[in-house]
Parts: C-alpha cells; sequence; structure tokens
C-alpha cells in the first residue's frame, strides 16, 4: 500500500503555485547557492513542491518523504545572523490516523496561518486539505478542513490552494467526481470553525479536459483559470486542455475550454503547471511535453473579439538548455523565470529566464545547471520564487549531501543571486 500511495503522492504533489511577482530582471552571471540540504530523517526528504516568504523573510515549503513518522514534512527555514539558514519542522504527517500524507505547495492567509493539501490519507485514504496555526509560545496546530472520497467527491487533490477576496480556498482533484475526470471545489468557512465543500466543475464527461494537477489562477472579475492534463484531444486520453470557469447567478459556474492541444509536433501537450495572468488578460504557461524537441513549451493565449482565444508557443525547450519545465514566473519587466527538471550542461535540470527580443521573440538564458557531483541538487521539479531584492529560490527533489537517500541526495533548498 505504501508503495502505490508513494506514486500517487509524488504525483499529486509535482504541480505547484504559480505566483506573479513585481521585481525588476537585472541578472548578469548568476551564482547558486545551497542554503539547506536534507536529511532523510527527522527534516524530511524530496521537496517537490514549491517555496513560499512570509513577510520577515522566512521560508516555507514542504517535503513528500520521511520526518519524524514517514510520510512528509511542512518546513520553515529562517536565516541566522550572520550566515545560513537554519530548518525547522513545523509538522510531520501522518500524525495521526486521519491525517494525510505526502503534502503538496502550501499558502498563508492573513492571519499567518498555513493551508495546503495532500494527496492520499485522511478518513477515506484519500487525501485532504488542511490548516496549520502558530501556536501561543511556539508549535503549530494541524487542522484538517476537508476529507476526499466520500462519495460524488474529488479524490486525489492536487497541490496548491488560492483563496478568494472573502476567505473562500478553491484547488482542483485529479480524479474522482461524477466522470472521475477530477474537480474543481471551494471550501467555504463556517460560522462554527468547520468547512463545507462544494463541487464547482466535474470533468471527464468527453467535452472538456481530465486530470486537473495544477493550481488555479484568479483574474480580477472573480473568474477561474487553470490547465487539465489529459482530455479534450488528440494523443491517447487527450492532449490537455486550459480552461476558464465563470460564476453564474444561483451560486453555478460555467466551464469554457480556451484551448485543447494537438500533438502535431510543435504545440505543446500535457500541460501540468498553472496559469499566469498578465496586466493585458494574457494567459502563460508550460507543458510537460511535446514542442519542437518533444521536452515542453512555453505557451501564450490571448483573447480575441468573440470569446475566442489564440494559442502561441513563445519557447520550445532542448536538452541542452533543459527539458520538462516547471511552472512560471513573471518580473515587472515582462521577463520568465522557472526551473527544468531534466536538461542543462549535466542533464539534471537548470533554472532559466526567458526575455523579449528586439524585433519579436524570446531568448532563453540558463541562469544554472544543476550538477549532482557538484552536490547543488538535482531535479528541481517546482518553480522559483523571488525575494524582495530578485534572489531566486526554489527546491530541487535530489541531490545535496549523496551520503543520503542511497547516494542520491535528498534535495536541497538553493538561491540564485545576479
Amino acid at each position: 500500500m505504501r508503495g502505490k500511495r508513494l506514486s500517487v503522492g509524488l504525483k499529486a504533489a509535482s504541480a505547484i503555485v504559480t505566483v506573479i511577482l513585481l521585481v525588476t530582471s537585472a541578472w548578469a552571471a548568476p551564482r547558486e547557492n545551497v542554503l539547506h540540504d536534507f536529511n532523510d530523517s527527522k527534516g524530511g526528504a524530496n521537496p517537490y513542491a514549491g517555496l513560499i516568504f512570509d513577510t520577515a523573510g522566512n521560508l516555507y515549503g514542504t517535503t513528500v518523504n520521511s520526518g519524524a513518522h514517514c510520510c512528509g514534512t511542512v518546513f520553515e527555514l529562517t536565516p541566522r545572523s550572520g550566515r545560513g539558514w537554519t530548518e525547522k519542522v513545523l509538522h510531520n504527517f501522518p500524525a495521526t490516523d486521519r491525517d494525510g500524507l505526502f503534502p503538496g505547495a502550501v499558502i498563508f492567509d492573513t492571519a499567518g496561518n498555513l493551508y495546503g493539501t495532500t494527496g492520499v490519507g485522511g478518513a477515506y485514504d484519500e487525501g485532504i486539505v488542511f490548516e496549520l496555526t502558530p501556536k501561543t509560545g511556539g508549535g503549530w496546530t494541524e487542522k484538517i478542513l476537508h476529507a476526499f472520497g466520500n462519495g460524488r467527491d474529488g479524490i486525489q487533490p492536487s497541490p496548491g490552494l488560492v483563496f478568494d477576496t472573502t476567505g473562500n480556498l478553491y484547488g482542483t482533484t485529479s480524479a474522482g467526481g461524477t466522470y472521475n475526470g477530477g474537480t474543481v471545489f471551494e471550501l467555504t468557512p463556517k460560522a462554527d470553525g468547520g468547512w463545507t465543500e462544494k463541487i464547482l466543475h466535474d470533468f471527464g464527461d468527453g467535452s472538456d479536459g481530465s486530470d486537473p494537477v495544477a493550481v488555479l489562477t484568479f483574474d480580477s472579475a472573480g473568474n477561474l483559470y487553470g490547465t487539465t492534463a489529459n482530455g479534450g484531444s488528440g494523443c491517447l486520453g487527450g492532449c490537455g486542455t486550459v480552461f476558464e470557469l465563470t460564476p453564474q447567478a444561483g451560486q453555478h459556474w460555467r466551464e469554457k475550454v480556451l484551448h485543447k492541444f494537438k500533438h502535431d509536433g510543435r504545440d505543446g501537450f500535457y500541460p501540468t503547471a498553472g496559469l499566469v495572468l498578465d496586466a493585458n488578460g494574457n494567459l502563460y504557461s508550460t507543458t510537460a511535453s511535446g514542442g519542437a524537441d518533444d521536452s515542453g513549451v512555453v505557451f501564450e493565449l490571448m483573447p480575441k473579439a468573440g470569446e475566442s482565444w489564440t494559442e502561441k508557443v513563445l519557447h520550445s525547450f532542448n536538452i541542452t538548455a533543459g527539458r520538462y519545465p516547471s511552472p512560471l514566473i513573471l518580473d515587472a519587466a515582462g521577463n520568465f523565470y522557472g526551473t527544468t527538471s531534466t536538461g542543462g550542461a549535466h542533464d539534471w535540470g537548470t533554472v532559466f529566464e526567458l526575455t523579449h527580443k528586439s524585433g519579436g521573440g524570446w531568448t532563453e538564458k540558463v541562469l544554472h545547471s544543476f550538477n549532482k557531483n557538484g552536490r547543488d541538487g538535482t531535479g528541481p521539479n517546482a518553480g522559483v520564487v523571488f525575494d524582495a531584492v530578485g534572489n531566486l529560490f526554489g527546491t530541487t527533489v535530489g541531490g545535496g549531501d549523496t551520503a543520503k537517500c542511497g547516494g542520491d541526495g535528498c534535495g536541497t533548498v538553493f538561491e540564485i543571486t545576479p
């Protein structure tokens, strides 16, 4: 059972939160610095999800393995005076028999509480939504807000949640629902401290996508945008879609498929990352496969008159500059940043930047190629985040101290400075 759980948990943890942070691009000769090596013991191992900052400059994230019990951690990294960072485990999974296993990305609310999902575990062994609340005097308390798998509910929640302006939580499940193609759900807080789940859309009826494994994105009008890894048209089981959910009168939501990917040798397919929305209403993201070298692409969707959208492939990846890209972030100058899980100079993955070329088009620059022998980390699965001065921070699934985790290393937290 643990092997099955692990495979589901790793799949569910493969996707991470996409954010837009407005900082200025000023990269020259970037340098990587490993801030933390995970150790496969109480500190956790294999961080598949990305990182977030609090207002004091501390970093937060998750690991999907080990910790005090077996099945992952939520951790905090605090900068030490002078140099270095200190890791503190805020929660070990499973803390109880009904706790989740293999957590995904976490987010903050305005009060400083953390929220996230686990791919499996919980009362019905199909995943949970959890909250971690700081305790007076230190420590954190976990509360399970919802356990998936009870009846028509979705199962195996995807990593990454998003709040609306009134404090409701939204996310996706990669399976379950009416057609077993996954769902979009909403969790609404109740006066008694509990939460009520509502299914906004069921995927997999043959007309839309299936298997939504990425975080959702809101626009200013309250519409939700997301991707499905499968469904649509082409490929075996479909090549994936980009969709929009629009709230309707009577608390209903209408789904519209904005783009169906196709396996035509140039278009991307299997989108597993969330979407970035720019100030002009254009959507951007990556696909895990497809493109000129079948290594994934960066694409743009532009709205047209009449509610239709046009897709444009901005960049195709290859083994030299990196393959299989992560979610993107956007800086104030309109440049994109992300990671690839393989490829690069040593085939252990990269951190990249995409910048506009004069006259049109985009140029990719590899900011760092990971190198297992250099102990700097391998296989960055999640995206990156900026700090307030423009440095990039991220995680690698493996690498670091290669004496740990069977010689592969248990993963790292890294920083890239200009």
